[in-house]
């Protein structure tokens, strides 16, 4: 096995252990594989080590990546799913709307009123999470969680986009226990935003999917309730990051 995948299987068993730890099977708990910076190639190769889901913070290099690898003689021989984890501009929501299946980031509905009306009617719906900035970080995207329903009603009604839950990158705690308890409080969130959609909220059908956690807290964010974590370090060892 490469390092790419023995890393990526230590990650795997990190988040066993975490579900088993919180009470919770580990089919409960997606891993989407953090590539930015690092290349097609390495990305192939977590690839064939199983590993099906991609996140991108910088949409250029991920539409390259996304080009490449779809190449017969390059890819992995099966189709990835691409997630959107960066910001959103507005001059790049045409790229996000036509190259990836998932962004994470929609923090107002100006932008998701762009990824709606850029999404290619050919393709599947986008599936779109709003980012929270929970813990109110001065340089944190997110839209505040009091303002949260508001725009998720919003979103929802959308056409060509998917409401599929809620994303949050917390301020780094300092321990644990700390890193729980702001990664409860977007759970208490997304408990609510829940049962607004169960009360039968136009759109909100789908609303599944609590993306909280990456490589240093993932075990705080599966004990509060996260149904995704994104890691990428844990997976690529440690990024250089070019000028940008």
């Amino acid at each position: 096995m490469t390092t790419i995948g023995n890393n990526l299987q230590g990650v795997l068993d990190r988040i066993a252990r975490a579900c088993a730890s919180a009470g919770r099977a580990p089919s409960e708990v997606r891993l989407l594989a953090v590539s930015k910076t690092f290349d097609a190639a390495a990305v192939r190769e977590a690839a064939l080590a199983g590993q099906p889901a991609f996140g991108e913070n910088y949409i250029q290099e991920g539409v390259e990546k996304i080009a490449a690898l779809q190449a017969p003689d390059a890819g992995p021989g099966r189709p990835l799913e691409w997630h959107c984890i960066g910001p959103v501009q507005s001059n790049k929501t045409r790229l996000v709307a036509e190259h990836f299946d998932w962004v994470h980031t929609v923090d107002r509905l100006k932008t998701a009123e762009r990824l709606s009306q850029q999404r290619p009617e050919h393709l599947p719906a986008l599936q779109v999470c709003i980012q929270v900035n929970v813990d109110g970080g001065a340089n944190k995207a997110g839209v505040p969680p009091a303002e949260a329903e508001a725009l998720a009603r919003a979103v929802a009604r959308l056409p060509r986009l998917r409401l599929r839950g809620l994303m949050a990158i917390p301020e780094p705690a300092p321990d644990v226990d700390a890193q729980y308890a702001v990664h409860r409080q977007v759970r208490q969130l997304f408990d609510h935003l829940r049962a607004v959609a169960a009360a039968g909220a136009e759109g909100m059908q789908d609303f599944d999917t609590l993306s909280l956690g990456m490589t240093a807290d993932l075990e705080a964010a599966i004990r509060a309730g996260s149904t995704l974590v994104r890691v990428g370090s844990g997976i690529f060892g440690h990024r250089s990051y070019p000028a940008r």
